[in-house]
């Protein structure tokens, strides 16, 4: 059997780059359509097969070692189960109901992420996402032939993708169905493989995906896009694009189910006579009133302010917890009216009562409750 380096010309240490190199060259000077000769379609034959040997890292391996396609270890005996298993039913790559390979695969899935705003979720956004990911060839469009040319039949299988052998074994002579070296399985080959994207179909570009995010969507979400992955082998079916959702935190907003919430300081005097005031909401101002007396703790409901379900239309509300500031440096005048004010209203002494675990805790419970 001829050496598959000598065939196609290269050293036993050649890269892939120069073995695909050295198979172009000799295809253009030995396919059947150049050269019709006899002899040029049998050492066509010869180069072909030794790319598809030494293209393939677990082939050449094989073949360096010494052994081209050997049934049983290439030394008498059992190489292992998997060749045990791959010389009665068929080794990987070929198809056991007989039929070739398809080249046309479904491309793999692809992962984006997107980060939000509070606001986004709120509201809903649209994003326009740059994803680096795989394309049809615009060269060949999935053909994955050179334009002009296109797939052949494969001379050693017949476009069945698979070849029969007869091979010596424990149960004595075994007939199997093997998939074919020449083609792969394929039952045809690439006489002039598209030099855009080197005989795949597809290439490596980034494209920009025009995303509308719904409103109501939570940190670490994902959403899918089918059909908006990469394309497959061949000009394969697209797989699916996921978009991870992560969301920043807000200095004023937080969430909570389908409510936002928020702290709101009062001084003392609007607690004790209490005031109307205008707060800025994530959409818009919100007239409020603070009625008198309101204590830190309480929790003024503004209906209709949070957030929209991501499968709902009712939006959720906006939860103001008070929070009652207390003066911490005051002026003699204002103390002396203080004094007055508590000897008027004959205020009683510190005391101890029920336990409570805080404001921040009595302000938790609220907004839960």
């Amino acid at each position: 059997m001829a050496d598959h380096y000598e065939v196609l010309g290269v050293s036993r240490e050649a890269s892939l780059d120069e073995i695909k190199k050295a198979y172009r060259r000799l295809a253009r000077e030995l396919h059947p359509d150049v050269n019709p000769g006899e002899d040029a379609s049998e050492r066509f034959k010869l180069v072909t097969h030794a790319y598809d040997v030494l293209s393939n890292d677990e082939q050449r391996a094989r073949y360096d070692m010494g052994g081209d396609n050997a049934g049983f270890g290439g030394a008498g005996g059992f190489g292992g189960f998997n060749d045990i298993f791959e010389t009665f039913f068929g080794g990987a790559g070929g198809s056991r109901s007989g039929r070739p390979r398809s080249r046309r695969e479904r491309g793999q899935d692809a992962l984006v992420r997107a980060t939000l705003d509070l606001a986004d979720v709120v509201f809903g956004v649209h994003r326009d996402i740059e994803v680096d990911t795989a394309v049809l060839c615009d060269t060949c469009e999935g053909s994955c032939c050179q334009p002009g040319t296109s797939l052949v039949t494969c001379d050693i299988c017949h476009g069945a993708g698979h070849v029969q052998r007869q091979v010596r074994s424990l149960l004595g002579n075994v007939v199997t169905n093997q998939p074919c070296n020449v083609c792969s399985g394929y039952g045809t080959t690439i006489p002039y493989p598209c030099a855009t994207c080197q005989g795949q179909g597809r290439v490596r570009s980034r494209r920009t995906v025009s995303l509308d995010i719904p409103a109501g969507v939570e940190n670490g979400l994902r959403l899918q896009l089918p059909g908006s992955g990469e394309v497959g082998p061949a000009g394969g079916p697209n797989g699916d694009l996921y978009l991870e959702i992560t969301v920043n935190n807000d200095d004023v907003f937080s969430r909570e189910g389908d409510d936002l919430l928020a702290t709101l300081e009062v001084s003392m005097s609007d607690a004790i006579l209490g005031t109307n005031t205008t707060i800025e909401s994530l959409d818009g101002s919100v007239d409020l009133e603070i009625r008198a007396g309101v204590q830190s703790g309480d929790v003024l409901t503004i209906k209709g302010r949070g957030i929209t379900p991501l499968r709902g239309s009712t939006r959720g509300d906006l939860r103001v917890g008070v929070h009652v500031v207390t003066p911490t440096r005051i002026g003699s005048k204002e103390r002396a009216l203080i004094e007055d004010f508590a000897k008027r209203t004959h205020a009683p002494s510190p005391r101890l009562s029920e336990f409570h675990q805080g404001i921040f805790s009595k302000l938790r419970d609220r907004f839960r409750g």
